[in-house]
């Protein structure tokens, strides 16, 4: 008896048909089936192995996308705004500090008396003679009576060099410090540093003042009062 006639569309026994190709591009089903037929017979699951992405550039090159960078600089911001003005859980309260000082310069010497105070690391950091008004003060008069109590020379206001300001935080204060400068012509006293909150004190000649004075923008107000100096000259 001859064997029946095959079906059509059913394949012969022992023989797979032969998946036909698409005719799409790269990231098309045809490629999407091929793998799935290969995740399928190494892992032994049935479950097919998804293909991997196609990495993007920015990624490739170890940097975040646009978009990422964005948000990621959207969630600083937030951060910073909700930790601002808070310590340890705590609101900090802001308050406004004003203080005068000066460049108080010994004509004779052609030298400034400066300041000298241990930071927390133990460092020696020189600056400019200062410290709070007090109450019925005017800056200038502030500024005369600092440079006395913390380097023991008698100065006379020449003339305004400028203001710094600045903001730290000190106990459970956020403070915005104000700082009066003005140069200063040394007319009495004796350079000592009774003051607790001075380490030491020196003569520094005027054109070594620019490396040895440790915060930029004092340097720079020194930087000023030289042009003073030799326009007065």
């Amino acid at each position: 008896m001859s064997p029946p006639p095959e079906r059509s569309g059913s394949p012969q026994p022992g023989r797979r048909r032969r998946r036909r190709r698409s005719s799409r591009g790269r990231g098309g089903a045809a490629e999407g089936t091929a793998d799935a037929g290969a995740g399928t017979a190494g892992t032994g699951t049935g479950q097919p192995i998804p293909p991997k992405p196609v990495p993007d550039k920015a990624t490739d090159k170890g940097d975040k996308p646009p978009t990422a960078q964005r948000r990621s600089g959207r969630a600083r911001a937030a951060a910073a705004g909700a930790t601002k003005g808070r310590r340890g859980g705590r609101r900090l309260r802001t308050v406004d500090e004003t203080s005068a000082g000066g460049l108080v310069v010994d004509a004779v010497r052609e030298s400034a008396a400066l300041i000298g105070r241990l930071d927390r690391r133990g460092r020696l950091l020189w600056s400019l003679p200062k410290g709070h008004l007090e109450a019925g003060e005017t800056p200038e008069q502030a500024a005369i009576r600092e440079v006395a109590e913390e380097t023991g020379i008698k100065g006379r206001v020449l003339a305004p060099l400028g203001t710094i300001d600045y903001w730290f935080v000190a106990e459970d204060r956020r403070v915005h410090k104000t700082v009066h400068h003005f140069l200063m012509e040394a007319i009495g006293g004796e350079l000592c540093d009774e003051d607790v909150e001075v380490t030491e004190v020196a003569w520094v000649p005027l054109t070594e003042l620019d490396g040895r004075l440790a915060y930029a923008d004092e340097r720079r107000l020194v930087r000023l009062a030289a042009d003073l100096l030799s326009e007065s000259a």
